[in-house]
C-alpha cells in the first residue's frame, strides 16, 4: 500500500507542479491566450461574486498557479502533514473548478480532467488517513 500512496503523491504532485508552473510561465502564446480567456471566465462565475468580490483574472490564474504549484512540490516532497493539508487545498481547488464549468454550462467532456483528478486527490486524502490509522494502531 505504501507503494501505491507513494505512486500516486508523485503523479498528482509533478502533474499539480507542471500546470501551476504553465499557469505562471505563459510558456507559449496561443495556450496563454486561451488560459487567459478561461480565467476571465471563471472570474466572471467566481463563488464569492456573490458577497461582492470578483477577482482580477491575471491575479486570479497567478493564485491557482501558484497554489497548484506549491502543493504539487508539497506533495511529492514535504512531510506527511504538509502533503495533507497539500490535498486538502488541491480537492477544494478542484472542487471550485468543477463548480465553475458548472455554472458556465461547458460540456462534459471539458469536465472529465477536473473529475478524474478530484477522484484521484480524494482516494490519495483516504489512503493517508488510511495509513496514518494504521501506524496508530499498531503503536500500543
Amino acid at each position: 500500500m505504501a507503494l501505491v500512496l507513494g505512486a500516486l503523491r508523485l503523479l498528482l504532485g509533478v502533474f499539480f507542479a507542471l500546470t501551476g508552473a504553465a499557469k505562471l510561465l505563459h510558456v507559449s502564446a496561443p495556450v496563454s491566450q486561451q488560459m487567459r480567456a478561461l480565467f476571465e471566465q471563471f472570474a466572471e462565475v467566481f463563488p464569492l461574486k456573490l458577497f461582492g468580490y470578483q477577482p482580477d483574472p491575471i491575479n486570479y490564474q497567478t493564485a491557482v498557479g501558484w497554489l497548484e504549484l506549491l502543493a504539487g512540490l508539497l506533495l511529492v516532497v514535504g512531510p506527511p502533514v504538509l502533503q495533507e493539508i497539500s490535498t486538502l487545498l488541491l480537492i477544494l481547488l478542484m472542487m471550485g473548478a468543477l463548480f465553475n464549468l458548472m455554472v458556465l454550462k461547458e460540456s462534459l467532456r471539458t469536465y472529465i480532467p477536473t473529475i478524474v483528478c478530484l477522484e484521484l486527490l480524494v482516494v490519495l486524502d483516504i489512503c493517508q488517513s488510511l495509513a496514518r490509522t494504521e501506524r496508530v494502531l499498531r503503536h500500543p
